[in-house]
């Protein structure tokens, strides 16, 4: 007869997310261009962050990476409330951010994009080429194994390549929370399909992603679960299996939850 233990019978532990921002208020002047958000973020999760022009969805994600600080509100990391008050403080989290500019140098190869100001060095004081190499040999083979073009200037890849480099940078350097502005913005076909190879690789290693994006094809794509803004302000976070691309539509348009939406705006949207 076997008996059982307290600890058999407890329920399994809640999921604990990597970010947790609560009730975000950014104001510019009298304008609140983000009012009372919250959203959350698990390992190896996408969450597509959508919403029109002024939306307030790039101000949300800047309150995280510290490039403008939230007025009010909490940020958690790993359960644990975190302050950050500038790109320096975000880093130290775990929190990159992937510009659609992509901040890469053109003149010079993958490794020095990689370890651009930060560069390893030998003990004579002269820069290490061969380390910063084999490191992004090393951390570029995980992410992108296709990836050949080590000696040439970045300005000569392809954008899907380019994108790999600038997120190899963030990874090498432990991040654990990526932000993705645009990733496939201006891409090919076969240059987004390698931007979603990188993506699911990033999910399996357990980073976490905010996507920005106004392609919702994008975005069914790549995230699992979406948050719509509108004015500001958080319309909902839905899971992606659960809603089809017009009842996203309609969260950005109408302001509406898929079950608030009636049979008349959701015709007058499609039409």
């Amino acid at each position: 007869m076997t008996t059982s233990t307290p600890e058999a019978n407890a329920a399994p532990s809640p999921r604990v997310p990597l970010v947790e921002m609560r009730d975000i208020r950014v104001s510019y002047g009298g304008v609140h261009a983000v009012d009372g958000v919250s959203v959350d973020l698990y390992p190896g999760e996408v969450i597509g962050l959508v919403g029109g022009n002024g939306a307030g969805k790039s101000t949300l994600i800047k309150a995280l990476s510290g490039a403008h600080p939230a007025n009010e509100g909490e940020i958690f990391i790993n359960g644990q409330k975190v302050s950050i008050s500038n790109p320096r403080d975000a880093k130290s989290y775990g929190i990159e951010t992937i510009y659609q500019t992509l901040a890469l140098a053109d003149n010079v190869d993958a490794a020095a994009n990689l370890f651009l100001g930060r560069e390893l060095r030998t003990r004579l004081g002269s820069l290490d080429d061969g380390a910063m190499e084999s490191a992004t040999r090393e951390v570029m083979g995980r992410l992108n194994p296709k990836f050949k073009n080590f000696k040439v200037p970045v300005k000569s890849l392809s954008g899907g390549q380019r994108q790999s480099v600038a997120i190899a940078r963030a990874v090498h350097f432990n991040a654990k929370i990526l932000i993705m502005d645009e990733p496939t913005a201006a891409l090919g076909p076969a240059e987004t399909a390698q931007v979603r190879e990188l993506v699911q690789q990033l999910k399996d290693e357990g980073i976490g992603i905010f996507l920005i994006s106004h392609d919702i094809h994008d975005v069914f794509d790549l995230a699992d679960r979406i948050s719509v803004m509108l004015q500001g302000k958080l319309v909902g976070t839905v899971d992606k299996t659960k809603v089809t691309k017009d009842e996203v539509l309609a969260m950005i348009i109408i302001g509406k939850l898929p079950e608030e939406v009636s049979a008349t705006e959701m015709a007058e949207l499609i039409s």
